[in-house]
């Protein structure tokens, strides 16, 4: 994460319209080696206003003092000024370059399913324990595909759902690779050369696209295997 091989702490803005929230995030990292908790705020426009002066003044900002230096944004799918999560999702990546995490209480599933559709790479419930938490920024900094069972499951049963129409050896490309296993061992478990998996998932990503639901990252593909149900969602009983 950090410049000359150097790892540095993840650095994340906390938007929440309850500042025990804000606070409690902050102390649960405080002291934290690999979490800094840089600004927090009520709002989106809140947080923008604030990060790039916050990051500015700390150590290892960008050479602009930008706020484009953020890694994760922890994010409050229902906010006091009504916005749409969604819309605060896409602001986010638009004027920082973060990866954004939904930290919500989960008592509306549309919210969930609003994330799951807007590219948030995770749904942490704020009645879970700080440990999952932290494990969720940490995966979701290092583009990991961890999904929460929330999450996986609005996903999955999402009615707003287009066939890409993949072939069953594509399928077979996109379960193994979306779930996590490298180029090399898909080739090795399939039988096929690795530039051949490559194709393949060129060719996925295409038909995902053509399809109107791009996979331009590896939790994105992770994402439309759960959608159509060639990975089980997590927590499921099997």
């Amino acid at each position: 994460m950090g410049g000359s091989g150097e790892s540095r702490a993840i650095r994340i803005a906390v938007v929440d319209d309850h500042e025990a929230i804000r606070i409690g995030v902050r102390q649960a990292f405080a002291g934290d080696p690999a979490i800094d908790v840089v600004t927090d705020a009520a709002t989106v426009d809140g947080m923008l206003a604030t990060a790039s002066g916050a990051l500015a003044a700390g150590e290892g900002a960008g050479a602009d003092g930008g706020a484009h230096v953020l890694d994760v944004v922890m994010l409050d799918l229902r906010l006091r000024d009504g916005s749409s999560p969604a819309r605060n999702a896409e602001q986010v990546r638009d004027a920082t370059g973060a990866v954004v995490v939904a930290y919500t209480s989960g008592e509306h599933p549309y919210l969930i399913r609003l994330a799951a559709r807007s590219g948030i790479a995770a749904v942490v419930r704020k009645s879970e324990p700080v440990a999952a938490l932290r494990e969720a920024l940490l995966a979701a900094s290092a583009g990991q595909g961890i999904m929460s069972a929330d999450l996986a499951a609005a996903i999955h049963s999402d009615p707003e759902i287009t066939d890409a129409r993949l072939s069953p050896q594509e399928q077979r490309v996109l379960e193994l690779f979306a779930d996590g296993l490298k180029t090399q061992v898909v080739a090795s478990e399939l039988g096929i050369a690795t530039g051949t998996v490559e194709d393949y998932v060129r060719r996925i990503r295409s038909k995902y696209s053509s399809s109107g639901r791009p996979a331009h990252t590896k939790i994105d593909l992770y994402k439309r295997a759960l959608e159509d149900g060639l990975l089980p969602v997590p927590g499921a009983d099997l």
